[in-house]
């Protein structure tokens, strides 16, 4: 029984290995978890759960709303309250006025041509009367006309102009209906006040004002309807928001709430289910995911070559993607598209993110149900994001980067908000949530960045830069342990960055390989040349076998020592494969000299394990490792010499076959040993002797 259960347990064991191992089997896995994953969002976001209910009777349980709908009967009443609120725009008929001033002036003139005909023929007051009685528009009596055509002439005439002074004043300013009464009583109150005139052409003046001022403003119905339309513009439509309640368990459903159910596809109708939302969404996320498949395949055959590297897109989609329901219930501007650029610029490449977020980005606002504005928004600020992380060698940039986010969040967000006549409120709000996505996205990507980086052990260039800095504790123990060896490591790794540079391969992965190859030296340090401070050789001493052995050694030690200090693998890989499968030619050559006709020598207890390069960074470590140990030996370090030395270096790596399992081309190499000699000469150039110098040394010796 036993037996059976360790061969089931091993049968298990080997299918759970097949399937995690074999490439497609992961693929399909991948791609079925991610199609039913968003399928079912998608789902309930077109398709929601319906209710059984009508108007009158008590909701049974909290019923919330599925997407932002539009309270129509409380926006109307906004409305309804602001139009209330404008003032019509009341303008004055100046033809009122005129014809006031013209009847006036025509009374007073007739009134002096009477007074004048009656001093030169003496006519009749009754006839005088009877002729002014034709131009009396303003209820004078003939006590009134009796006084204007008897009066002296001074008097009439001052009346005369403080009338048209005092109807010209109330008339040009707008006489509305409702304030005529009230513009009477200051008439009383102005002839009262004036000096210089009799009570009786006082009073005459009120009569004659009384009776013609009259309202003389109307109603622009052109204007007074611009008016109110730019007010409804500023009122914002009232809704209620993704997640908010619509109607309370047990509370009684209104009509108002049934409307609302009703727009928001709440109601059961009891009709057959609508298949065509089923239908919609299969081929969307069908069509999207063979997009992005293929663009992968077709265009980025390295990211499909590591497994890891799917899954890692995949599970950081997902998280954006269910991160963004809950989040737009809030706002949808607060929804994390731009993380997901930030965190595939930094680990793969600003190329790869800005393709990935068109994807995201459309599946994002679909299954929100979002409009066209927040969909142009989050995908031109996730675009910015993978832009703004090319060439991120620090963390602070990140922030830099949310910032930028936030910057063209809030411009995007103001410019549709006029576009679109969003009032000033709604702008603010929504710009501010546009703001804080940027600083939210910065934090997210600066929190699980290093969890990325180490779960799928990818190596950023932030992290290679960590790396390299002289304070790891391997580099520091290697400068204090094995001075010479670290040395030998940082002109290693100056000539693989600039030949990486130069070649277009991940130069900051070469210099942080070369910092690290000969760690494994910090076992036995004095058993290499560079660190032997005396002419003391400890391999004087020992054969050549065990010298072999200890020498070959150090790349194993180098391995576990990196381990131990989880140095990612691409670095641990260079470390293995910096010396391929070459010989120890030296202590090879010396066994040779010493062996006896017993025992014959074999190679293959010279040669190192390898494996052989099998990256272009760890191919050009393994040059920079032998061209600078050669370098040094030399005693004359002429460009001749150097020019020379590189390049039987590089012939004798490639005709021992050691980079056959790299991509190095033989125009890399050419390149490559370039960059070498032009490196190497600005290290060993010959210095200039000055002769004060020389005279001095001279004279002390």
């Amino acid at each position: 029984m036993s037996l059976l259960k360790k061969l089931d347990k091993l049968a298990r064991k080997s299918l759970i290995n097949r399937v995690f191992k074999s490439k497609k089997l992961n693929i399909i896995i991948l791609s079925l978890s991610f199609f039913i994953i968003i399928f079912f969002s998608f789902y309930t976001t077109v398709s929601p759960k319906q209710y059984d209910i009508k108007i009158g009777e008590p909701a049974p349980s909290d019923i919330r709303a599925p997407i932002d709908i539009e309270d129509k009967e409380a926006t109307a009443k906004e409305v309804e309250r602001v139009i209330q609120g404008v003032e019509p725009k009341q303008e004055i008929d100046p033809t009122i006025q005129i014809n006031i001033k013209d009847n006036i002036e025509i009374f007073f003139k007739k009134l002096y041509e009477l007074r004048n005909l009656s001093e030169e023929m003496k006519v009749d007051t009754d006839e005088n009367i009877k002729s002014i009685e034709e131009y009396n528009d303003f209820n004078l009596t003939r006590r009134d006309l009796i006084i204007l055509l008897n009066y002296n002439e001074e008097s009439v005439k001052k009346l005369e102009g403080n009338t048209y002074e005092f109807i010209m004043q109330i008339m040009t300013t707008g006489i509305k209906k409702e304030e005529l009464e009230n513009k009477k009583k200051k008439i009383e109150e102005y002839f009262m006040s004036l000096d210089g005139i009799s009570k009786n052409l006082k009073t005459i003046g009120i009569k004659i004002v009384n009776s013609s001022i009259k309202e003389n403003t109307y109603l622009d119905q052109k204007l007074t309807q611009e008016k109110i339309n730019e007010a409804i513009k500023q009122v914002d439509k009232v809704f209620i928001k993704r997640g908010q309640i619509i109607v309370n368990e047990g509370e009684e459903i209104t009509e108002k709430h049934y409307k609302l159910l009703m727009e928001a596809g709440l109601v059961d109708e009891k009709k057959e289910k609508d298949m065509k939302p089923l239908i919609g969404v299969i081929v969307i996320i069908l069509i999207l995911e063979l997009i992005i498949l293929s663009y992968i395949y077709l265009f980025n055959e390295k990211l499909v070559n590591k497994i890891s590297n799917i899954y890692l897109i995949v599970i950081v989609f997902l998280i954006v993607f269910l991160m963004s329901k809950p989040l737009s219930s809030i706002s949808s501007y607060l929804i994390p598209v731009a993380s997901s650029s930030m965190l595939i610029g930094i680990l793969f490449t600003p190329t790869i993110a800005i393709v990935l977020n068109i994807f995201l980005t459309i599946l994002v606002t679909l299954a929100t149900r979002n409009s066209l504005i927040v969909f142009i928004t989050l995908l031109i600020s996730g675009t910015v994001a993978a832009i703004s992380t090319t060439n991120t060698h620090q963390r602070s940039k990140i922030i830099i980067s949310g910032l930028i986010v936030s910057f063209t969040n809030m411009i995007l967000i103001t410019g549709f908000g006029l576009i679109n006549g969003f009032g000033a409120k709604v702008i603010l709000i929504d710009g501010f949530y546009g703001i804080l996505n940027g600083v939210f996205c910065s934090i997210l990507t600066i929190g699980s960045l290093p969890l990325w980086e180490y779960m799928f052990n990818i190596l950023t260039p932030i992290k290679l830069l960590e790396l390299s800095n002289p304070n790891h504790p391997v580099l520091k123990r290697l400068l204090v342990e094995a001075p010479g060896t670290y040395h030998h490591s940082i002109i290693v790794g100056n000539l693989s960055e600039s030949a990486a540079h130069a070649i277009g391969c991940n130069s900051l992965l070469a210099r942080a390989g070369s910092y690290y190859h000969d760690i494994g030296k910090l076992k036995r340090p004095y058993f290499f040349k560079e660190n032997q401070l005396t002419s003391d050789n400890p391999h004087d001493k020992i054969s050549p076998y065990l010298s072999s052995n200890i020498i070959r050694s150090h790349v194993q030690d180098g391995v576990i020592l990196a381990k131990e200090h989880k140095i990612p693998k691409d670095i641990i890989n260079i470390i293995e494969q910096h010396h391929g499968e070459t010989l120890v030619k030296f202590f090879y050559h010396k066994a040779l000299s010493e062996k006896n006709e017993s025992k014959s020598v074999d190679a293959s207890d010279f040669k190192y394990n390898g494996p052989k390069p099998k990256s272009k960074e760890a191919a050009i470590v393994m040059i920079a490792d032998s061209v600078e140990a050669a370098v040094r030996s030399l005693s004359e370090p002429t460009r001749d010499n150097i020019e020379e030395l590189v390049k039987k270096i590089i012939e004798g790596k490639s005709n021992e076959k050691q980079l056959q399992d790299c991509d190095l081309t033989f125009k890399d190499l050419e390149t490559i040993r370039v960059v070498f000699i032009n490196t190497l000469m600005g290290i060993f150039h010959e210095r200039i002797e000055y002769p004060e110098i020389k005279e001095e040394m001279e004279a002390s010796n």
